[in-house]
């Protein structure tokens, strides 16, 4: 059974970078799982699919749905990324089984209608550990002005025996992007 200690969101709006006023203020949102960690205790396991297959769509479903409270629509999302810190007595792939499965990120993918593959990180880390969430377009993963990070924390997670899973998105990119696209350089450096 998943057990989940507690939810987490994380909002930042952005209404002036640089000195200059951002016309239309770019929120990001984090929504975080703390969650007992299936594996803690039990040695090295070898197969990790029995509890992926089992606890990585109810995380996905749960995830969604308590970032939705924070997003009008699918339409609203230009920018998504996900993120998982193990704590200390679980491994990397812990937090990477959780994370690194369809079942997981297509949960989030279909919710905000994106076409591009999901930015992460993964690591270990104890309670109080900065969960850093890079994030890309949602449908065209080479777009600079949405080349962003997003961090949160929780102050008493990751415990020993927990996994922090977290997703996010942004309403626009950066503000004031003036970094061209890499299209634009492949053009300009006679790529294409």
């Amino acid at each position: 059974m998943l057990e989940i200690r507690k939810v987490y969101t994380a909002i930042e709006e952005t209404r002036i970078e640089g000195g200059k006023k951002v016309e239309e203020p770019i929120k990001m949102i984090m929504t975080l799982a703390v969650i007992k960690n299936p594996w803690a205790g039990r040695g090295f396991v070898e197969n990790l699919k029995p509890e992926i297959d089992e606890f990585a769509p109810q995380i996905g479903d749960l995830l969604v749905s308590e970032l939705f409270k924070h997003v009008n629509s699918a339409d609203d999302v230009e920018a998504f990324g996900k993120a998982a810190v193990v704590g200390v007595d679980g491994e990397i792939e812990h937090a990477s089984a959780f994370i690194h499965t369809l079942k997981f990120g297509n949960k989030f993918r279909n919710a905000v209608e994106a076409k591009s593959i999901l930015p992460f990180t993964n690591k270990r880390g104890g309670a109080g550990s900065t969960v850093m969430m890079p994030m890309v377009h949602k449908n065209d993963d080479s777009q600079r002005s949405h080349f962003i990070t997003f961090e949160a924390t929780i102050p008493d997670a990751p415990r020993a025996d927990e996994i922090v899973v977290a997703i996010g998105v942004s309403t626009g990119g950066r503000p004031h992007p003036r970094t061209g696209n890499r299209h634009q350089d492949m053009v300009e450096m006679g790529l294409v």
